[in-house]
Parts: C-alpha cells; sequence; structure tokens
C-alpha cells in the first residue's frame, strides 16, 4: 500500500473516532409548520361530553351513554363566541378519559351513536369541523391516551391497535388539523406505542402539530408549560433540551376560563368562577406575552351552547385586546423612522429589520411628539432560530437613554411592561445576539 494512501486511510480513521460536534441552541431552527402554528397564538378548546351531565371533571368510564343528551347543541356558537375573543383556532376534546366518544367511532359502542342525541345519528366532530371552517379558524383534536371505559386498555398491544385506529378515524375524516393533543394524564405504568400513533397521524395529518409533555419529547412538536394558571414562569426558549437532545419545542399555555373547571357544571361555584377580563388579560400578558401560546378553556353547558355570561365575557376580553394591544392602539405605527427601520413599525408582521451588525442591534423611532407610554410589545423573526440574548428597551429624557425594562428572551412575542415614561424617542437595544437579529413588529402603547 503506497504510504500517502496510509497516511489518508489514518486520518479518515482518526475523524470517524472524533466525537460529532455538539449542537448548540441557535443551531435549532423551527419547521415552517411550527411558524405557522406559533403565529395563531391564542385559541379555544372546547370540554363537552358526559361529565358535563354528570357535574365531573373526569369521568370513570361507567357512564351510561344516554346521559348525553343536548338539545340545542350548537358549535357554531363556541366558535364565534371564540372569535370575539381573538382565537384563531380550537381544540375539541372528541375523547376524554372516561371514554365516551363524540363521533360515531366504529372502533367502539361508548360514543354518540349509542346516545339518544339525534337518535345516535349525531357527530359533534364533523359539527364542530364545519362550524370551525366557517367562522375561518382552526380546528385541532384532543384524544385521550387514557381511556377507563375500554376493556383493550389493559392490554398494551390490543389497546394500541384500538387507538390507532380511533386516530386514524379522526385524521382522516374531518378535513385539515392544526394541532393533535396527546394528554398524558392518568396514565401512570401504562405503555403507549406514540411512535405508531405520531406515524399514522403523519400520514393523514403532515402539517398537524402534536401537543405533548417534555416526557413525549421525541413525539412533540410543542410542549406543556407545566400548570393550569396560564403563566409562563422566568424567560422563555423555544429550544429546549432532553438528555442532551435539543429541539424546537415552543410552548402552549393551557388554562380554563372558568377558575377550577374544564366542564361545565351545575354547581353555583362554576358561575362564581368566571375570570374577568383583568385576570383573561394577565392570562395573556404571561402567556402569548411571554412568547407562548395561550388555550383557553371554555364548557358548553347540558344544552350543548356555552353560557350567556361566558359568550359575553369572551366578546368583552376580545374588545380589551384589541383597545390594548391592537393595530390602531400602535403609537409607532404613525411615527417617524428611517426607510429601512421602518418594516418593524408598519403593524405587518410579514415584514422585518434585521441589525447590520451579528451581535447588537439599535431600532429606533420618533413618536413627533411627547407621549406617555407604558408597554412595548416585540416580535422576534424566527425562520433563523430564537437569537436575541439580551435586550432592553430605552426612553430619550432629553439628555441621556433611560432603561425602561431589559430582559433576555424575545421569541415569537414579547410585552413588556413598564412604569409610565412620557418621552418623544424610544430604542429598542439588543445587547447581545447569536446573530443578525431579525425584528417583525416593535410596537408602543400609550398609558390609558
Amino acid at each position: 500500500m503506497p504510504s500517502m494512501v496510509r497516511k489518508l486511510l489514518r486520518v479518515a480513521c482518526l475523524a470517524a473516532a472524533l466525537p460529532a460536534a455538539a449542537q448548540n441552541f441557535s443551531d435549532i431552527k423551527p419547521a415552517p409548520q411550527q411558524l405557522a402554528w406559533q403565529d395563531r397564538a391564542f385559541g379555544v378548546i372546547v370540554h363537552f361530553g358526559t361529565n358535563t351531565f354528570l357535574d365531573r371533571e373526569w369521568g370513570d368510564g361507567q357512564a351510561a351513554p344516554a346521559v348525553f343528551n343536548p338539545d340545542r347543541v350548537d358549535p357554531g356558537q363556541w366558535a364565534r363566541a371564540a372569535k370575539s375573543a381573538g382565537a384563531s383556532y380550537m381544540v375539541l376534546v372528541a375523547k376524554h378519559h372516561d371514554g365516551f366518544a363524540l363521533w360515531p367511532t366504529q372502533q367502539s359502542d361508548y360514543s354518540v351513536k349509542a346516545s339518544p342525541w339525534l337518535g345516535g345519528k349525531g357527530d359533534l366532530v364533523r359539527m364542530t369541523a364545519a362550524a370551525v371552517k366557517q367562522e375561518g379558524l382552526g380546528l385541532g383534536l384532543y384524544l385521550s391516551p387514557w381511556d377507563r371505559h375500554e376493556p383493550r386498555y389493559a392490554d398494551s398491544k390490543a389497546y394500541d391497535k384500538f387507538y390507532a385506529n380511533q386516530l386514524v378515524e379522526l385524521a382522516s375524516g374531518y378535513g385539515p388539523l392544526v394541532e393533535w393533543w396527546l394528554d398524558g394524564a392518568g396514565s401512570a405504568g401504562h405503555v403507549y406505542d406514540f411512535e405508531r400513533y405520531v406515524a399514522e397521524l403523519r400520514t393523514y395529518q403532515p402539517n398537524a402539530m402534536v401537543f405533548a409533555d417534555t416526557a413525549l419529547f421525541e413525539y412533540g412538536d410543542i410542549r406543556w408549560v407545566g400548570n393550569e394558571v396560564g403563566v409562563i414562569e422566568g424567560e422563555n426558549w423555544n429550544v429546549i433540551d432532553r438528555h442532551g437532545k435539543l429541539r424546537w419545542r415552543p410552548v402552549e399555555v393551557d388554562t380554563p376560563l372558568h377558575k377550577d373547571f374544564w366542564f361545565w357544571n351545575s354547581r353555583p361555584e362554576f358561575a362564581a368562577s368566571l375570570k374577568t377580563v383583568a385576570e383573561l388579560m394577565q392570562n395573556y400578558e404571561d402567556s402569548v406575552g411571554r412568547g407562548g401560546q395561550l388555550v383557553l378553556g371554555i364548557a358548553p353547558d347540558r344544552s350543548g351552547q356555552l353560557p350567556e355570561a361566558d359568550v359575553k365575557r369572551l366578546a368583552e376580553f376580545g374588545a380589551a385586546l384589541q383597545q390594548r394591544y391592537g393595530d390602531a392602539a400602535n403609537v409607532a405605527a404613525r411615527a417617524r423612522t428611517d426607510v429601512r427601520a421602518a418594516a418593524a413599525f408598519d403593524n405587518d408582521p410579514d415584514t422585518f429589520w434585521t441589525s447590520p451588525d451579528a451581535h447588537r442591534g439599535v431600532l429606533e423611532v420618533d413618536l413627533g411628539r411627547p407621549v406617555t407610554l407604558d408597554r412595548a410589545l416585540t416580535m422576534e423573526r424566527l425562520e433563523e432560530g430564537q437569537l436575541v440574548r439580551r435586550y432592553a428597551i430605552q426612553a430619550w429624557d432629553g439628555r441621556r437613554w433611560v432603561t425602561l425594562t431589559q430582559a433576555q428572551a424575545i421569541g415569537h412575542m414579547k410585552i413588556d411592561r413598564f412604569a409610565p415614561v412620557t418621552t418623544r424617542r424610544v430604542r429598542l437595544l439588543i445587547t447581545s445576539s447569536v446573530g443578525p437579529a431579525s425584528i417583525r413588529e416593535f410596537k408602543l402603547f400609550a398609558a390609558p
């Protein structure tokens, strides 16, 4: 063997023996489907089933199908109410932990086809899909892996086939889905073939985002926040690390419209638990305003409609959102700035400003007159990953720049609140970035 060939072989073997370069957080980028899902920002999840008629949160799987018999079920009302609140998608709980299916599944008799509702001919999933489409919302479905009714649950392999078949019915029969919920509640000790489930889902719904806790890290596209009170704690990064593996996993924050109640309940404390507009706004600012996604739980009553108080509250919340964070409230949209920076102030998230410096950046706006401000909303362009690592928002006091607030993560959307300040000039100061940062929007809002 020629000496040069031997040398090349030794080099090749040495290179093969070296460990692969570790991934950095900044190397991880989102899929287009994830970006599209994150732009939805706010949705609702509907809990309605046998629990509604029995004043339960978790059913035991023993409820007779005959208890499910709404007389005025109206998914169109649900969708209109959700849209009035500003929601862009609706997730329907097609089967909760009690195992009762809201569509006429061919895998079991424990479904709406065994109930008196519409003479056993009803299909609530189909009705909901049509209503959501009519209102221009996205559709998501929740199919609980835990099934407290199905006898095959005791046999993991038999149940895997049962669940996968139900999944295929839903994934292939009701049009495009924006989200698929995998709730792990109550399943301790049971082994599921999640790889099979997700493979089946991808066959029929390649663009649906899979919601799953970090325990299902390999299968989820989005993750649970870890609480049901509507709050992202601390700085929010889209890339998370589990056992040395990095993945883009944006967070979804779930919380009910009625505190502590996902399903409607006839007890007085249910009506008394309806969140105020101020509480809902706090949920929004602590979830969407921290770079996450908010999904708000709504619950039809036994008639199949949302209570009037709930419909009214959702509309009030939507109006409050527009008043506080709508395009018309953005005082920076009417401000003076240079042409290159204007893309960040135009109320159009499809345009963006990019810093000419790879590690720092300054985005400044002149409001034209002194304005008293107390909030800012910033959106980072995430196609190249979440790059901003530290930033500040500053106001000019006539002599120097004064820092109003500072933090680390911006992400999809960051709402910063600060003490009211009267100023004419404001800037976003990016003090640390792992690449040229791009800002889709930098909005400023006058104090009420």
